[in-house]
């Protein structure tokens, strides 16, 4: 049994494909294949039941890839260890980020890194929450911002920051001349949303529960549309098409000026701070960094965090040091 070995069954494991898992070994796929069926043969069982249409993990399989992985890591810490012993923040770290964060946050968060840490560049990767959890068991990355709640997967987190939402309306609505909305009022508007998987969709079916059965059924397509990425949704309230929620981070700040400017960036859209109609707290989110216990580079995700803080984020409540 060799490293190698257990690198290619966590990769057929992660890709489902023996061709694509050689690809992204950098071997070809009879010299994967191989060393798989020879693994199996030394073990004595089988690790993978393959099909024509696809490959799946056996019960035992499951169990024999989990453990690999947790080798790999081990094995990758000793190479951290010895690195550290040099420069704790030497090499690359891997960051996984949602959609409805990355655009918001990563321009500035990058140039914060590489102002603070030239010698760790940040390796990106943008996707759904659930993929991200995915790729953070499967060790494809070392870390990732995300936005709670999501599944308790048995990971180390630490709080970013607390984000209100903002309520996105034509400026040719009556809602416009509004200084701020309630959830109670949006329920009559044709809300806008992300597509299923986007956590955020999630985060606006809690503050307006009643869109929800929209989402279910025929009638909901003349009450609700679905974009693909909040600058879409964006675009599409600014087109009249109705309201949505924003996160703070994605409002221009001039767009809260005071002062309506002829030639703002997005002129015709308005944004309204949502007042609950009881004493309970405006609509946020909390962001958080997330990492696998098992990592061991704990100055990174330290160096990660601090960046972080050190962003000039209006609107937003920092959390922690």
């Amino acid at each position: 049994m060799t490293l190698t070995e257990l690198k290619y069954i966590v990769a057929v494991a992660r890709e489902r494909h023996f061709g694509r898992a050689a690809e992204a070994c950098f071997v070809a796929q009879p010299t994967l294949s191989v060393a798989v069926k020879k693994l199996e043969e030394e073990l004595e069982v089988k690790i993978f039941e393959r099909s024509a249409a696809d490959v799946t993990l056996t019960t035992l399989g499951e169990e024999i890839v989990r453990q690999a992985q947790s080798v790999l890591e081990q094995a990758a810490s000793i190479r951290e260890i010895a690195k550290r012993g040099k420069d704790p923040l030497a090499g690359a770290l891997t960051l996984g980020i949602i959609y409805t964060i990355g655009p918001y946050l990563l321009p500035e968060l990058v140039r914060q890194s590489l102002k603070r840490t030239p010698q760790m560049p940040l390796m990106l990767q943008e996707n759904f929450t659930v993929k991200l959890l995915e790729m953070l068991r499967t060790g494809e990355i070392d870390c990732a911002i995300l936005a709670e709640p999501f599944p308790d997967a048995g990971l180390a987190i630490a709080p970013l920051y607390d984000e209100p939402f903002l309520a996105a309306v034509p400026s040719s609505h009556p809602l416009a001349e509004r200084e701020s909305v309630s959830a109670l009022e949006l329920k009559n508007e044709t809300m806008l949303l992300l597509g299923t998987g986007h956590c955020f969709r999630d985060h606006v079916l809690e503050v307006c529960p009643e869109f929800a059965r929209y989402a279910t059924n025929a009638e909901g397509i003349r009450r609700t549309f679905e974009g693909s990425s909040l600058e879409t949704i964006k675009h599409m309230v600014s087109a009249g098409m109705g309201v949505t929620l924003v996160p703070r981070l994605a409002v221009p700040d001039d767009a809260l000026s005071t002062v309506r400017r002829r030639r703002s960036d997005e002129p015709f859209i308005r944004y309204l701070p949502i007042i609950e109609e009881s004493d309970a707290a405006p609509p946020s989110r909390r962001v958080v960094l997330a990492w696998r216990r098992s990592f061991t580079r704990y100055e990174a995700i330290a160096a990660l965090r601090n960046a972080v803080h050190a962003c000039d984020l209006q609107g937003v409540q920092m959390l922690g040091g």
